[in-house]
């Protein structure tokens, strides 16, 4: 009886994160010695042997998409397979949503209700508006953040706007940024001591 030959493959750990839940910057190879290919299931499972990343590399994790070694994206196929998935679940809730007597067009994302979000999100951020029966938190890191990501879209979708678009978004930043300036010189002023008459400052 003939020995069937033995065939080296190499075993890629796709998984983005670590097993403490961090973001790996490379992918850890190791040569595993098999008789026949092995399928995406088998490199799933055999993912664990892999030798983890090191301190310095869970320290300074590179973003997947600009990662070489990232896994590649899902194919036309299997996205098609997902998206067809997901619109069948947003039809069934919308007919819940319009038995109880509402409108499915409420729940329809726009790109104003988008901008608006954000917004209302830096706001909170902010200490300008508060959530109803909540006292006002400022949170500047986040509120620089949000109006950063306003003005991030701002700069992606130059020309594919309409004008209502652009109008809208555009008086976003601009309130976002001015009360940002306006907060931030609120905070750095020293607070008045006790018993100052601020006209004689």
């Amino acid at each position: 009886m003939s020995e069937k030959k033995q065939e080296s493959f190499t075993v890629t750990d796709r998984r983005l994160f670590t097993s403490e839940g961090e973001l790996r910057r490379e992918v850890s190879e190791e040569e595993v010695s098999t008789s026949k290919p092995v399928p995406p299931a088998a490199e799933a499972k055999a993912a664990p042997t892999a030798s983890a990343p090191s301190a310095q590399e869970q320290a300074s994790p590179v973003p997947s998409g600009l990662d070489p070694s990232a896994p590649p994206p899902p194919t036309a196929a299997e996205q098609k397979e997902q998206a067809d998935a997901y619109h069948k679940s947003a039809k069934e809730l919308d007919a819940r949503v319009e038995l109880s007597g509402h409108s499915a067009k409420e729940m329809e994302m726009t790109f104003e209700r988008f901008m608006a979000s954000l917004y209302m999100t830096a706001m909170l951020q902010l200490g300008l508006m508060q959530e109803e029966r909540g006292q006002p938190r400022i949170d500047l890191l986040g509120a620089r953040q949000t109006v950063d990501t306003l003005g991030l879209l701002a700069e992606k979708t130059k020309g594919n706007l309409t004008s209502a678009e652009e109008n809208f978004l555009q008086n976003c930043l601009y309130e976002l940024r001015m009360a940002y300036v306006e907060v931030t010189n609120a905070l750095a002023r020293p607070p008045l001591a006790t018993g100052t008459n601020p006209a004689k400052r």
